[in-house]
Protein backbone atom coordinates (compact mmCIF):
# COMPACT_ATOMS: atom_id res chain seq x y z
CA UNK A 1 0.00 0.00 0.00
CA UNK A 2 1.47 3.32 -0.99
CA UNK A 3 1.96 6.21 1.34
CA UNK A 4 -0.96 8.21 -0.02
CA UNK A 5 -3.46 5.39 0.63
CA UNK A 6 -2.12 4.93 4.17
CA UNK A 7 -2.74 8.58 4.92
CA UNK A 8 -6.34 8.43 3.58
CA UNK A 9 -7.16 5.30 5.62
CA UNK A 10 -5.68 6.80 8.77
CA UNK A 11 -7.70 9.99 8.22
CA UNK A 12 -11.01 8.11 7.85
CA UNK A 13 -10.15 5.92 10.86
CA UNK A 14 -9.73 9.04 12.97
CA UNK A 15 -13.11 10.34 11.76
CA UNK A 16 -14.81 7.04 12.62
CA UNK A 17 -13.20 6.98 16.06
CA UNK A 18 -14.29 10.55 16.64
CA UNK A 19 -17.85 9.71 15.64
CA UNK A 20 -17.82 6.66 17.93
CA UNK A 21 -16.69 8.76 20.89
CA UNK A 22 -19.29 11.45 20.18
CA UNK A 23 -22.10 8.92 19.90
CA UNK A 24 -21.32 7.25 23.24
CA UNK A 25 -24.48 7.33 25.42
CA UNK A 26 -24.47 9.88 28.26
CA UNK A 27 -25.46 8.84 31.78
CA UNK A 28 -29.18 9.69 32.15
CA UNK A 29 -30.99 10.61 35.39
CA UNK A 30 -32.30 7.46 37.04
CA UNK A 31 -35.66 6.70 38.64
CA UNK A 32 -35.03 6.23 42.36
CA UNK A 33 -38.57 5.73 43.65
CA UNK A 34 -41.94 5.04 42.07
CA UNK A 35 -44.89 6.66 43.90
CA UNK A 36 -48.18 5.52 42.41
CA UNK A 37 -48.00 6.75 38.79
CA UNK A 38 -45.28 9.27 39.63
CA UNK A 39 -41.54 8.98 40.14
CA UNK A 40 -38.76 10.51 42.21
CA UNK A 41 -35.49 10.95 40.33
CA UNK A 42 -32.04 10.28 41.71
CA UNK A 43 -31.10 13.91 41.01
CA UNK A 44 -33.88 15.10 43.36
CA UNK A 45 -32.44 13.02 46.19
CA UNK A 46 -28.90 14.21 45.41
CA UNK A 47 -29.97 17.87 45.32
CA UNK A 48 -31.84 17.62 48.63
CA UNK A 49 -28.93 15.83 50.30
CA UNK A 50 -26.61 18.61 49.20
CA UNK A 51 -29.02 21.27 50.46
CA UNK A 52 -29.31 19.56 53.85
CA UNK A 53 -25.54 19.23 54.11
CA UNK A 54 -24.99 22.88 53.17
CA UNK A 55 -27.49 24.02 55.79
CA UNK A 56 -25.94 21.77 58.43
CA UNK A 57 -22.50 23.16 57.64
CA UNK A 58 -23.73 26.77 57.98
CA UNK A 59 -25.36 25.95 61.33
CA UNK A 60 -22.41 23.89 62.57
CA UNK A 61 -24.71 20.89 62.93
CA UNK A 62 -23.64 17.26 62.69
CA UNK A 63 -25.49 14.80 60.44
CA UNK A 64 -25.98 11.02 60.44
CA UNK A 65 -24.40 8.78 57.82
CA UNK A 66 -25.25 9.31 54.15
CA UNK A 67 -27.28 6.09 54.20
CA UNK A 68 -29.46 7.25 57.09
CA UNK A 69 -29.75 10.74 55.60
CA UNK A 70 -30.77 9.30 52.23
CA UNK A 71 -33.51 7.23 53.88
CA UNK A 72 -34.93 10.32 55.61
CA UNK A 73 -34.84 12.36 52.40
CA UNK A 74 -36.56 9.65 50.38
CA UNK A 75 -39.33 9.47 52.97
CA UNK A 76 -39.80 13.24 52.85
CA UNK A 77 -39.96 13.22 49.04
CA UNK A 78 -42.47 10.34 49.04
CA UNK A 79 -44.84 12.23 51.38
CA UNK A 80 -44.42 15.41 49.33
CA UNK A 81 -45.23 13.54 46.10
CA UNK A 82 -48.31 11.89 47.65
CA UNK A 83 -49.68 15.24 48.83
CA UNK A 84 -49.08 16.88 45.45
CA UNK A 85 -50.84 13.96 43.76
CA UNK A 86 -53.80 14.43 46.08
CA UNK A 87 -53.90 18.15 45.25
CA UNK A 88 -53.90 17.33 41.54
CA UNK A 89 -56.76 14.84 41.98
CA UNK A 90 -59.03 17.41 43.63
CA UNK A 91 -58.04 20.17 41.20
CA UNK A 92 -56.13 22.32 43.69
CA UNK A 93 -53.80 24.68 41.85
CA UNK A 94 -52.01 27.78 43.10
CA UNK A 95 -52.19 30.33 40.30
CA UNK A 96 -49.54 32.89 39.39
CA UNK A 97 -51.59 35.79 40.79
CA UNK A 98 -51.82 34.20 44.26
CA UNK A 99 -48.15 33.22 44.08
CA UNK A 100 -47.08 36.76 43.11
CA UNK A 101 -49.10 38.21 45.99
CA UNK A 102 -47.46 35.79 48.45
CA UNK A 103 -43.99 36.69 47.18
CA UNK A 104 -44.82 40.41 47.48
CA UNK A 105 -45.93 39.86 51.10
CA UNK A 106 -42.75 37.93 51.90
CA UNK A 107 -40.62 40.71 50.40
CA UNK A 108 -42.56 43.32 52.37
CA UNK A 109 -42.02 41.44 55.64
CA UNK A 110 -38.28 41.42 54.87
CA UNK A 111 -38.47 45.16 54.14
CA UNK A 112 -37.39 44.88 50.52
CA UNK A 113 -38.91 44.98 47.06
CA UNK A 114 -39.56 41.83 45.02
CA UNK A 115 -36.71 42.81 42.69
CA UNK A 116 -34.33 43.21 45.65
CA UNK A 117 -35.38 39.81 46.99
CA UNK A 118 -34.82 38.29 43.55
CA UNK A 119 -31.31 39.76 43.39
CA UNK A 120 -30.51 38.48 46.89
CA UNK A 121 -31.67 34.95 46.04
CA UNK A 122 -29.64 34.86 42.85
CA UNK A 123 -26.57 36.23 44.65
CA UNK A 124 -26.90 33.25 47.01
CA UNK A 125 -27.01 30.86 44.05
CA UNK A 126 -30.77 30.24 44.03
CA UNK A 127 -32.71 30.62 40.81
CA UNK A 128 -35.75 32.87 41.28
CA UNK A 129 -37.79 30.61 38.98
CA UNK A 130 -36.91 27.61 41.16
CA UNK A 131 -37.78 29.62 44.29
CA UNK A 132 -41.22 30.44 42.84
CA UNK A 133 -41.99 26.80 42.08
CA UNK A 134 -40.74 25.63 45.45
CA UNK A 135 -42.97 28.22 47.13
CA UNK A 136 -45.92 27.16 44.94
CA UNK A 137 -45.40 23.59 46.14
CA UNK A 138 -45.21 24.64 49.80
CA UNK A 139 -48.44 26.65 49.51
CA UNK A 140 -50.15 23.74 47.75
CA UNK A 141 -49.12 21.30 50.46
CA UNK A 142 -50.29 23.68 53.18
CA UNK A 143 -53.68 24.03 51.46
CA UNK A 144 -54.17 20.30 50.85
CA UNK A 145 -53.30 19.58 54.49
CA UNK A 146 -55.80 22.19 55.67
CA UNK A 147 -58.55 20.84 53.39
CA UNK A 148 -58.01 17.16 54.19
CA UNK A 149 -57.16 17.36 57.91
CA UNK A 150 -59.42 20.17 59.14
CA UNK A 151 -62.59 18.21 58.46
CA UNK A 152 -61.31 15.36 60.65
CA UNK A 153 -61.11 17.62 63.74
CA UNK A 154 -63.84 18.34 66.28
CA UNK A 155 -63.28 20.71 69.23
CA UNK A 156 -66.04 20.53 71.84
CA UNK A 157 -67.22 23.44 74.04
CA UNK A 158 -66.27 21.37 77.08
CA UNK A 159 -62.66 21.07 75.89
CA UNK A 160 -62.48 24.83 75.32
CA UNK A 161 -64.00 25.77 78.69
CA UNK A 162 -61.69 23.33 80.49
CA UNK A 163 -58.59 24.82 78.89
CA UNK A 164 -59.83 28.38 79.49
CA UNK A 165 -60.05 27.62 83.21
CA UNK A 166 -56.54 26.16 83.14
CA UNK A 167 -55.23 29.28 81.37
CA UNK A 168 -56.90 31.48 83.98
CA UNK A 169 -55.52 29.42 86.87
CA UNK A 170 -52.00 29.51 85.45
CA UNK A 171 -52.29 33.23 84.80
CA UNK A 172 -53.49 33.94 88.31
CA UNK A 173 -50.27 32.59 89.81
CA UNK A 174 -48.49 35.84 88.95
CA UNK A 175 -51.45 38.17 89.44
CA UNK A 176 -51.87 40.45 92.46
CA UNK A 177 -55.11 42.12 93.48
CA UNK A 178 -55.65 45.26 95.55
CA UNK A 179 -58.92 44.73 97.39
CA UNK A 180 -61.26 47.26 98.97
CA UNK A 181 -63.34 45.71 101.79
CA UNK A 182 -66.33 46.92 103.78
CA UNK A 183 -67.85 44.79 106.54
CA UNK A 184 -71.29 45.48 107.95
CA UNK A 185 -71.02 43.39 111.07
CA UNK A 186 -73.65 41.51 113.03
CA UNK A 187 -73.52 40.55 116.75
CA UNK A 188 -72.90 37.01 117.91
CA UNK A 189 -76.05 34.89 117.71
CA UNK A 190 -78.01 37.67 115.97
CA UNK A 191 -81.77 37.79 115.93
CA UNK A 192 -83.64 37.83 112.63
CA UNK A 193 -84.33 41.55 113.16
CA UNK A 194 -80.61 42.26 113.62
CA UNK A 195 -79.76 40.27 110.49
CA UNK A 196 -82.39 42.10 108.48
CA UNK A 197 -81.18 45.49 109.71
CA UNK A 198 -77.57 44.66 108.82
CA UNK A 199 -78.66 43.39 105.41
CA UNK A 200 -80.50 46.66 104.72
CA UNK A 201 -77.46 48.73 105.78
CA UNK A 202 -75.25 46.68 103.44
CA UNK A 203 -77.72 47.18 100.57
CA UNK A 204 -77.70 50.95 101.14
CA UNK A 205 -73.88 51.06 101.18
CA UNK A 206 -73.72 48.98 98.00
CA UNK A 207 -76.20 51.29 96.27
CA UNK A 208 -74.15 54.36 97.20
CA UNK A 209 -70.95 52.80 95.90
CA UNK A 210 -72.54 51.84 92.59
CA UNK A 211 -73.81 55.41 92.26
CA UNK A 212 -70.23 56.63 92.51
CA UNK A 213 -69.59 57.25 96.21
CA UNK A 214 -65.92 57.33 97.24
CA UNK A 215 -65.02 53.83 98.46
CA UNK A 216 -62.40 54.84 101.03
CA UNK A 217 -64.60 57.49 102.63
CA UNK A 218 -67.53 55.06 102.73
CA UNK A 219 -65.36 52.35 104.31
CA UNK A 220 -64.09 54.68 107.03
CA UNK A 221 -67.65 55.71 107.84
CA UNK A 222 -69.39 52.34 107.57
CA UNK A 223 -66.99 49.40 107.79
CA UNK A 224 -66.23 47.25 110.81
CA UNK A 225 -63.48 45.41 108.93
CA UNK A 226 -59.81 45.25 109.97
CA UNK A 227 -58.73 47.84 107.35
CA UNK A 228 -61.55 50.34 107.95
CA UNK A 229 -59.20 53.17 108.99
CA UNK A 230 -57.14 52.60 105.83
CA UNK A 231 -60.28 53.16 103.77
CA UNK A 232 -60.89 49.42 103.61
CA UNK A 233 -57.87 48.95 101.30
CA UNK A 234 -55.74 45.84 101.61
CA UNK A 235 -52.21 45.68 100.20
CA UNK A 236 -51.63 43.81 96.93
CA UNK A 237 -52.12 40.07 97.44
CA UNK A 238 -51.78 36.96 95.32
CA UNK A 239 -54.90 34.80 95.10
CA UNK A 240 -53.19 32.29 97.44
CA UNK A 241 -52.36 34.93 100.06
CA UNK A 242 -55.75 36.57 100.50
CA UNK A 243 -58.57 35.46 102.80
CA UNK A 244 -60.63 32.63 101.34
CA UNK A 245 -63.71 34.87 101.10
CA UNK A 246 -61.81 37.28 98.83
CA UNK A 247 -60.17 34.56 96.73
CA UNK A 248 -63.49 32.89 95.93
CA UNK A 249 -65.06 36.03 94.49
CA UNK A 250 -62.21 37.94 92.80
CA UNK A 251 -60.92 35.08 90.65
CA UNK A 252 -63.06 36.08 87.66
CA UNK A 253 -63.47 39.77 88.59
CA UNK A 254 -62.17 42.78 86.69
CA UNK A 255 -60.73 46.04 87.94
CA UNK A 256 -63.52 48.25 89.29
CA UNK A 257 -65.96 45.41 89.93
CA UNK A 258 -68.02 45.75 93.13
CA UNK A 259 -69.15 42.44 94.59
CA UNK A 260 -71.63 41.76 97.35
CA UNK A 261 -73.14 41.83 99.81
CA UNK A 262 -71.71 38.42 100.76
CA UNK A 263 -72.98 36.92 104.02
CA UNK A 264 -70.60 35.24 106.47
CA UNK A 265 -70.72 34.58 110.23
CA UNK A 266 -69.07 38.02 110.71
CA UNK A 267 -71.72 39.94 108.79
CA UNK A 268 -72.18 41.27 105.26
CA UNK A 269 -69.12 41.96 103.11
CA UNK A 270 -68.78 44.32 100.15
CA UNK A 271 -65.66 43.91 98.06
CA UNK A 272 -64.27 46.14 95.33
CA UNK A 273 -61.38 45.23 93.04
CA UNK A 274 -59.36 48.45 93.28
CA UNK A 275 -56.51 47.35 91.03
CA UNK A 276 -54.96 44.30 89.37
CA UNK A 277 -51.33 43.97 88.37
CA UNK A 278 -49.57 41.19 86.47
CA UNK A 279 -52.71 40.12 84.60
CA UNK A 280 -52.61 39.86 80.83
CA UNK A 281 -55.64 41.66 79.49
CA UNK A 282 -56.74 42.30 75.94
CA UNK A 283 -58.67 45.42 75.07
CA UNK A 284 -60.31 46.20 71.74
CA UNK A 285 -61.45 49.56 70.42
CA UNK A 286 -65.12 49.37 69.44
CA UNK A 287 -67.28 51.84 67.55
CA UNK A 288 -71.01 52.44 67.49
CA UNK A 289 -72.17 53.63 64.10
CA UNK A 290 -75.04 53.80 61.65
CA UNK A 291 -75.10 54.03 57.88
CA UNK A 292 -77.19 54.33 54.75
CA UNK A 293 -76.29 52.08 51.81
CA UNK A 294 -77.31 52.73 48.19
CA UNK A 295 -76.38 50.05 45.62
CA UNK A 296 -75.77 51.10 42.02
CA UNK A 297 -77.63 49.09 39.37
CA UNK A 298 -78.35 49.20 35.64
CA UNK A 299 -81.18 51.57 36.53
CA UNK A 300 -79.30 53.61 39.18
CA UNK A 301 -75.89 54.85 38.06
CA UNK A 302 -72.85 55.30 40.29
CA UNK A 303 -73.15 59.08 39.98
CA UNK A 304 -76.84 59.07 40.87
CA UNK A 305 -76.29 56.85 43.93
CA UNK A 306 -73.55 59.18 45.19
CA UNK A 307 -75.73 62.25 44.55
CA UNK A 308 -78.62 60.75 46.55
CA UNK A 309 -76.36 60.30 49.57
CA UNK A 310 -74.95 63.82 49.25
CA UNK A 311 -78.53 65.10 49.35
CA UNK A 312 -79.37 62.93 52.41
CA UNK A 313 -76.25 64.14 54.23
CA UNK A 314 -77.21 67.75 53.63
CA UNK A 315 -80.78 67.18 54.85
CA UNK A 316 -79.55 65.49 58.05
CA UNK A 317 -76.99 68.19 58.83
CA UNK A 318 -79.51 70.99 58.25
CA UNK A 319 -82.10 69.29 60.45
CA UNK A 320 -84.61 68.83 57.60
CA UNK A 321 -84.50 65.02 57.96
CA UNK A 322 -83.48 62.43 60.54
CA UNK A 323 -80.78 59.89 59.83
CA UNK A 324 -82.91 57.00 61.06
CA UNK A 325 -85.91 57.96 58.94
CA UNK A 326 -83.86 58.16 55.75
CA UNK A 327 -82.14 54.86 56.57
CA UNK A 328 -85.46 53.08 57.07
CA UNK A 329 -86.81 54.47 53.80
CA UNK A 330 -83.83 54.27 51.47
CA UNK A 331 -81.00 52.09 52.85
CA UNK A 332 -80.45 48.82 51.00
CA UNK A 333 -78.76 47.08 53.91
CA UNK A 334 -81.59 44.79 55.10
CA UNK A 335 -79.90 44.05 58.43
CA UNK A 336 -79.63 47.67 59.58
CA UNK A 337 -82.28 49.61 57.64
CA UNK A 338 -85.12 48.39 59.86
CA UNK A 339 -83.15 49.71 62.86
CA UNK A 340 -82.65 53.16 61.37
CA UNK A 341 -79.24 52.21 59.97
CA UNK A 342 -77.87 51.17 63.38
CA UNK A 343 -74.91 48.76 63.25
CA UNK A 344 -74.45 48.61 67.04
CA UNK A 345 -71.14 48.20 68.84
CA UNK A 346 -68.44 46.40 66.84
CA UNK A 347 -64.72 46.09 66.33
CA UNK A 348 -64.20 48.09 63.10
CA UNK A 349 -61.91 45.34 61.80
CA UNK A 350 -64.99 43.27 60.97
CA UNK A 351 -65.99 45.75 58.25
CA UNK A 352 -64.60 45.90 54.71
CA UNK A 353 -61.44 48.07 54.51
CA UNK A 354 -63.09 51.12 52.92
CA UNK A 355 -65.79 51.23 55.62
CA UNK A 356 -63.30 50.69 58.48
CA UNK A 357 -60.98 53.41 57.13
CA UNK A 358 -63.85 55.88 56.89
CA UNK A 359 -64.87 55.22 60.51
CA UNK A 360 -61.26 55.70 61.63
CA UNK A 361 -61.20 59.17 60.08
CA UNK A 362 -64.42 60.43 61.71
CA UNK A 363 -64.95 62.31 64.96
CA UNK A 364 -67.79 61.26 67.27
CA UNK A 365 -71.07 62.60 65.86
CA UNK A 366 -69.60 63.31 62.42
CA UNK A 367 -71.26 62.07 59.21
CA UNK A 368 -68.97 61.03 56.38
CA UNK A 369 -69.01 62.22 52.82
CA UNK A 370 -70.44 59.57 50.43
CA UNK A 371 -67.86 56.84 49.80
CA UNK A 372 -67.69 53.63 47.80
CA UNK A 373 -67.07 50.17 49.24
CA UNK A 374 -67.42 46.74 47.68
CA UNK A 375 -71.08 46.77 48.80
CA UNK A 376 -72.03 50.09 47.21
CA UNK A 377 -72.20 53.78 48.22
CA UNK A 378 -72.48 54.75 51.91
CA UNK A 379 -72.71 57.58 54.32
CA UNK A 380 -71.83 56.59 57.89
CA UNK A 381 -72.13 58.38 61.20
CA UNK A 382 -69.77 57.61 64.06
CA UNK A 383 -71.90 57.73 67.22
CA UNK A 384 -69.53 56.60 70.00
CA UNK A 385 -66.16 54.97 70.71
CA UNK A 386 -65.18 52.74 73.63
CA UNK A 387 -62.54 50.30 74.83
CA UNK A 388 -63.81 46.85 75.73
CA UNK A 389 -62.10 44.17 77.78
CA UNK A 390 -61.86 41.25 75.38
CA UNK A 391 -59.75 39.04 77.66
CA UNK A 392 -62.42 36.34 77.99
CA UNK A 393 -62.91 36.15 74.22
CA UNK A 394 -59.13 36.21 73.73
CA UNK A 395 -58.71 33.28 76.14
CA UNK A 396 -61.54 31.37 74.44
CA UNK A 397 -59.98 31.90 71.01
CA UNK A 398 -56.55 30.99 72.35
CA UNK A 399 -57.89 27.77 73.92
CA UNK A 400 -59.59 26.80 70.66
CA UNK A 401 -56.40 27.45 68.68
CA UNK A 402 -54.24 25.42 71.09
CA UNK A 403 -56.62 22.45 71.04
CA UNK A 404 -57.08 22.65 67.27
CA UNK A 405 -53.31 22.85 66.67
CA UNK A 406 -52.67 19.80 68.86
CA UNK A 407 -55.39 17.79 67.15
CA UNK A 408 -54.30 19.02 63.72
CA UNK A 409 -50.75 17.74 64.25
CA UNK A 410 -52.09 14.38 65.46
CA UNK A 411 -54.55 14.03 62.59
CA UNK A 412 -52.01 15.22 60.02
CA UNK A 413 -49.70 12.36 60.95
CA UNK A 414 -52.60 9.89 60.85
CA UNK A 415 -53.66 11.16 57.40
CA UNK A 416 -50.13 10.93 56.02
CA UNK A 417 -49.73 7.40 57.42
CA UNK A 418 -53.04 6.32 55.87
CA UNK A 419 -52.20 7.85 52.50
CA UNK A 420 -48.77 6.22 52.46
CA UNK A 421 -50.20 2.81 53.42
CA UNK A 422 -52.66 2.96 50.53
CA UNK A 423 -50.09 4.06 47.92
CA UNK A 424 -47.95 1.93 45.61
CA UNK A 425 -44.34 2.73 46.49
CA UNK A 426 -41.21 1.01 45.17
CA UNK A 427 -37.70 2.16 46.07
CA UNK A 428 -34.94 1.25 43.58
CA UNK A 429 -31.66 0.90 45.47
CA UNK A 430 -28.52 2.35 43.85
CA UNK A 431 -26.30 -0.29 42.18
CA UNK A 432 -23.43 0.21 44.63
CA UNK A 433 -25.80 -0.65 47.50
CA UNK A 434 -26.95 -3.95 46.03
CA UNK A 435 -25.46 -7.27 47.11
Amino acid sequence: MNTCKRIVIAFFSLILMSQHVTAAPMQLDKIAVQVNQGVILESEITDMMQTVKDNAKQNNQSLPSDTALRTQIIERLILTRLQMQMAERIGLHIGDLQLDQTIANIAKEQQMTVEQMKQQLESEGTSFAEYREQLRQEITIGEIQRIQVQRRIQVSPQEISGLVELIKDQGLKNVEFQIGHILIDVPNNPTSEQLEAASKRAAIVLKRLKEGADFKRTAIASSSGPKALEGGIWDYMNINEMPTLFAEVVKDAKKGDIIGPIKSPSGFHIIKVMDIRGMETKEVDEVKSRHILIKPSPILSEERAKAMLEKFRGQIRSGKAKFEDLARQYSEDPGSSVKGGELGWADPKIYVPAFAQELASLKVGEISEPFRSSHGWHIVQLEKRRKTDATDQFNTNRAHQLIFRRKFNEELQNWLDEMRAEAYIEVFEPKNNRG
